[in-house]
């Protein structure tokens, strides 16, 4: 695994590197950084290679001076693209970084060869994500927006590990899927800035969201780059159900259950992920 300090669009960017073969660029959540891609990446090595940044105000990046969301961030990544060299990438991404993704095939699909999404937040999900019996899943994406939120969480090391280790547990169906990498993570956290750093994709995004909920999200044409996502069985905060409207945002789409996994599909079954991975773009030709 090599490590880059790549500079992209005004900012560092560290870049987690490794493999060979077509470059395939992987895009984490939140509470994530580059490292919840490595298994993965140990697994798709010998057939393609690896790109995982932190996203601004993640890892070892640059952070943001204020809210920083999916169209920031697509900027970031398109100019880390360019800095890499790589004129086409296929895309893998989760959580946040599947938001990235809808504005980046929309802005710049020639430099895409496929998208493959693990669970994410888009349009057809709509006013489900705020109904009554949905409020408990989503009270951090709230409270994340608060200027306190990062002081509190941060307190100390023992409240920033517990807090980040809820999410990581509460979320995981198979609830030792980060037990090997707590620590890592609580160190990654513990980093000036990086709470805040991370909390700035809820601040941007809250206002979308809400339109989002309301139904007034704006309408947009479907994304027509090959799309394959592979939605978790078990994610207590994106339901299976919910996928019921992916047609409207893609119109070449593969789906499918992710069967036994909870919101990390990635890291609680790292084999199946990368062969899905694998089979998808040997399909569409990216291999």
């Amino acid at each position: 695994m090599e490590h880059l300090t790549v500079r992209a669009g005004g900012a560092a960017f560290h870049v987690a590197r490794t493999g060979q073969g077509p470059p395939l660029l992987l895009l984490h959540g939140w509470p994530e950084f580059w490292l919840t891609w490595e298994p993965v990446m140990a697994r798709l090595a010998d057939r393609f290679t690896l790109y995982a940044p932190d996203l601004r105000g993640f890892g070892d990046s640059d952070k943001p001076d204020g809210p920083f969301g999916p169209d920031q961030h697509t900027t970031d990544m398109l100019a880390l693209i360019d800095a890499l060299g790589l004129k086409q990438v296929g895309v893998v991404g989760h959580d946040v970084g599947g938001a990235v993704m809808q504005p980046l095939a929309r802005m710049a699909p020639e430099r895409i060869a496929g998208l493959f999404f693990f669970d994410f937040v888009y349009p057809g999900i709509g006013a489900r994500m705020a109904e009554p019996g949905r409020l408990n899943n989503i009270w951090y994406q709230s409270f994340h927006q608060m200027e306190m939120a990062p002081e509190l969480v941060g307190a100390t090391r023992q409240s920033c590990r517990t807090y980040i280790r809820h999410f990581l547990k509460a979320w995981s169906y198979r609830k030792d899927a980060f037990d090997d990498v707590i620590e890592a993570f609580t160190d990654n956290f513990q980093k000036p800035g990086n709470l805040a750093g991370g909390f700035a994709h809820y601040r941007a995004a809250h206002a979308g969201r809400v339109r989002m909920m309301k139904g007034e999200a704006p309408a947009l044409p479907p994304i027509a780059l090959p799309t394959c996502v592979r939605w978790a069985e078990h994610d207590p905060l994106f339901p299976y159900a919910w996928t019921d409207r992916l047609g409207e945002t893609f119109a070449n789409l593969d789906l499918a259950m992710f069967a036994d996994v909870g919101h990390f599909p990635h890291r609680e079954d790292p084999d199946r992920a990368s062969a899905e991975i694998a089979a998808f773009f040997m399909r569409i030709g990216w291999s």
